[in-house]
């Protein structure tokens, strides 16, 4: 199933692509390793996200980067390829049914010596981090019931212009027609995201929407 962003059509979405930075043979094969996963393949990254990410990643010039949500590892691979010399990239994930692929992959790419995988509960694994406001960025894709839970845990770990991105903001457009608890969860969260003081937002109409908070000083 081809991920597009919402409303785009699938012509606009293929010269989108081919007009951004292309993805590799680690990243190929990792995204057709990850189509064999039928019922859950829809979870990767979207092929606009990868470099958008490593973009936004090297600009801000991460040392310290922090993942909520892994799965088969395309979104940490692009994070960690974008970090500055010895950059560290923590990835958090419940489950580890899907990380071998990931692992592979960032060894595949040479990065494997920069990302820590935990396999716990996300906000256990972040309560633990020390609360110095140290992070430079961190990436959300995860349970979205939980999305509230994990800014606030990081949002006190994030320095001042960092920044905190949150993937699947659009629920496919049901945050217009919420058809779900985890719909109304997301819509939720957008409002008191929007609404807090600690952080100017913006959303974006990336894949399923991506919102971009940033830590103010």
């Amino acid at each position: 199933m081809r991920q597009s962003t919402l409303l785009m059509s699938a012509e606009l979405h293929t010269y989108m692509t081919a007009h951004s930075v292309q993805p590799d043979a680690v990243q190929e094969r990792l995204a057709r390793q990850t189509r064999r996963f039928a019922e859950v393949a829809h979870w990767q990254t979207a092929p606009e996200q990868s470099p958008f990410l490593t973009m936004l990643v090297q600009t801000l010039g991460v040392h310290k980067a922090v993942e909520v949500g892994t799965f088969t590892g395309m979104s940490a691979l692009a994070i960690a390829r974008g970090l500055q010399p010895g950059g560290t990239l923590l990835c958090c994930d419940v489950d580890d049914t899907w990380t071998p692929l990931a692992r592979q992959a960032w060894q595949d790419a040479g990065v494997e010596d920069r990302i820590e995988l935990r396999i716990a509960p996300a906000l256990e694994t972040l309560r633990l981090l020390p609360n110095t406001a140290d992070v430079d960025f961190s990436f959300v894709d995860a349970e979205k019931t939980g999305y509230w839970d994990y800014f606030n845990e990081l949002v006190v770990r994030t320095r001042p212009g960092g920044l905190l991105v949150f993937d699947n903001v659009f629920r496919k457009g049901r945050v217009l027609h919420p058809s779900s608890e985890v719909d109304d969860a997301i819509i939720e969260f957008n409002k008191r995201l929007a609404g807090d003081d600690r952080v100017d937002v913006v959303m974006l109409p990336i894949a399923d929407g991506m919102t971009i908070a940033r830590r103010k000083p």
